[in-house]
């Protein structure tokens, strides 16, 4: 099927959605809702329907305007373009997301049925945060030193290039990049002036990024990765013509862009950017710095109350470090024991070849038990990748990228294979079950082949869901069959800490005024991971407040549902039916996820 046809039936199964609920899922007797009944069916179905048009109409409008966006799911419509990033552009799409905001509210949520109001609920979640968000003007800071348009040229690894009309919309992309630079750096001029901006000491990756970009030869450059080979359906003749263009639109256009934005950067940004890390120095920062804790976790905890609880999962999950420790028969305190960790030969690869086969062999190792766990399981594999090593010095240690919407391309769970001497053995199970299943290929892939909700759920979602899930599969470990010897069990622990370290320093320094030297000190004194390691993760909080919070509480969450869950079943408790219901609705904000949890529980009866 081809990629517009996909896209298609996408659409007409999210038109499909409301039509689903109303033939009888969990709704009422329409004669024992009050009124006529023939009225009142009529009036829901018309509600229905005004709600699912305007949903539908919404993420076409928002692939639209995200092009890159739609090319990650796969949607070829855009690939022609990048995104449109003037401040006229962005103030355009404010005012069309509270436009949007009164059309929804018109609709009469009450008359909806239970899974329509549920998709309501999150809809204007969604744009209510977007809205809230314009007001902090976040888009003045449109880089880190992990993304940015100094890596615009990866779009292409997310592109299928089969046929002359692809490989011609990624040149109509290199001869308007000028623009989209142009654009970029016009935001970052105001945000100069605004003083919003990222701390320096982070930012100072950035310039050696940029310059990568920067070629004598534009076939090497890496806008060009695609015109390396072809398929056998492009000619030979038109194989030569497009590497001509690709040459001079990146000869002519994408290397002056860069040129021109490497100055500009080491000229003005960086000497402008704060000299320490923190949000808090912006215009009204602890103010945005508190929304983004809202944002991220989907609670109303303040940046005081997650610091305070992040001080007390240290020392909770210190404890169980110190159990693990006893267990090893190792002679020497806490400290000595996480310099041993971090140093002994014996937990490092010294080719990052070993890495990636350890990798692979814990994911193929974990695959064959999740049924154990799992009533179901994806229907669409993962695979195992390195991260390109030209972004691998400045990123973490693994991610992952799901797979596209029309099912062409596999999820892959990319690691780290740079400097293997600096990545232990005994993260790699912890890793693996986080990043790739029961984690993040597990969740995210099933909630994209939920047939039942509209695509802004099946391939959106919530940071606090996705990676809670994913820090809370970390603790499948042993009942997986992993962790058996305490050197691995104390790799998983060190995530955990890593986690609630976060809650501590993310609110730290963005709203208390620590400084990047405290943070790292702070995440070494209670972690095993390496300093080269912890550098990384802690510049990344720098560069993304409030993000990492997420992890943390979503996982508190899900564990208090699941010793919820056991406590009021008791025999009766079975964790694959527990999952079943947690991923079931796909990735939601805690408060509803914690009440489709409950009312299963009232469905069990006494």
């Amino acid at each position: 099927m081809c990629v517009e046809k996909a896209w298609r039936k996408v659409m007409a199964i999210s038109a499909r959605t409301c039509w689903l609920f109303v033939l009888g899922l969990g709704c009422l007797p329409l004669d024992a809702q009050g009124g006529d009944p023939d009225s009142r069916q009529a009036k829901r179905l018309e509600t229905t329907r005004q709600l699912s048009l305007l949903i539908d109409n919404e993420w076409d409008w928002r692939l639209r305007e995200q092009p890159t966006f739609a090319a990650y799911l796969g949607d070829r419509r855009h690939n022609s373009r990048w995104p449109d990033v003037s401040l006229k552009a962005i103030n355009r799409r404010h005012g069309h997301r509270r436009a949007v905001l009164k059309q929804l509210a018109a609709i009469d949520r009450n008359i909806l049925a239970p899974g329509d109001r549920l998709n309501y609920d999150l809809f204007r979640r969604q744009y209510a945060v977007s809205v809230e968000s314009h007001a902090h003007r976040w888009f003045l800071v449109p880089l880190t030193a992990r993304d940015g348009i100094q890596d615009a040229s990866s779009t292409a690894d997310v592109i299928r290039f089969e046929q002359v009309e692809d490989y011609r919309q990624w040149l109509a992309r290199l001869r308007s990049f000028r623009e989209y630079m142009e654009q970029t750096i016009a935001l970052m001029q105001v945000g100069l002036k605004e003083r919003r901006v990222h701390d320096r000491e982070v930012m100072v990756r950035v310039p050696a990024q940029i310059a990568r970009q920067i070629v004598d030869d534009p076939r090497k450059s890496l806008f060009y990765k695609p015109f390396r080979s072809f398929p056998e359906s492009v000619s030979l003749s038109d194989r030569e013509k497009l590497r001509g263009e690709a040459v001079q639109a990146i000869s002519d256009v994408v290397v002056p862009a860069y040129r021109h934005f490497l100055k500009f950067f080491n000229d003005s940004y960086l000497p402008g950017c704060f000299p320490r890390a923190g949000v808090w120095q912006m215009p009204r920062g602890k103010e945005f710095y508190a929304f983004r804790c809202r944002r991220f976790t989907t609670t109303d905890l303040t940046p005081s109350q997650i610091h305070d609880i992040g001080k007390r999962e240290v020392k909770r999950i210190r404890g169980e470090m110190e159990k693990v420790i006893r267990q090893t028969k190792f002679d020497g305190s806490f400290r000595e024991f996480l310099d041993f960790m971090r140093t002994d030969p014996r937990f490092y690869y010294k080719n990052a070849e070993d890495l990636l086969a350890a990798y692979r062999e814990v994911t193929k190792r974990i695959d064959p038990h999740l049924v154990r766990l799992f009533r179901r399981l994806p229907r669409i594999p993962y695979g195992v990748e390195a991260i390109p090593m030209h972004l691998a010095p400045d990123t973490t240690t693994a991610y992952y990228r799901p797979p596209s919407a029309d099912g062409l391309r596999a999820g892959t769970y990319f690691v780290n294979l740079y400097r293997p001497e600096v990545r232990p053995k005994y993260e790699i199970e912890a890793l693996s079950l986080h990043e790739a299943v029961p984690g993040h290929h597990l969740q995210i892939s099933l909630a994209m082949e939920l047939e039942n909700v509209p695509p802004f759920r099946r391939f959106g979602g919530y940071t606090a869901f996705i990676e809670g899930w994913g820090l809370y599969s970390e603790s499948l470990g042993e009942e997986l069959g992993l962790y058996k010897d305490p050197y691995s069990k104390f790799g998983q622990l060190t995530y955990e800490m890593w986690r609630a370290v976060r809650l501590v320093v993310d609110t730290g320094m963005h709203y208390d005024g620590w400084t990047r030297k405290q943070a790292i000190a702070f995440f070494a004194e209670n972690t095993a991971k390496t300093l080269f390691d912890i550098e990384n993760e802690i510049d990344r909080y720098i560069a993304w407040p409030g993000q990492a919070l997420a992890y943390k509480i979503g996982e508190l969450k899900i564990q208090e549902l699941r010793r919820l869950s056991e406590k009021t079943l008791g025999d009766k408790f079975d964790v694959r039916e527990f999952h079943e219901v947690v991923l079931s609705r796909g990735a939601v904000t805690l408060d509803l996820l914690e009440e489709q949890v409950r009312e299963w529980l009232r469905d069990q009866g006494p």
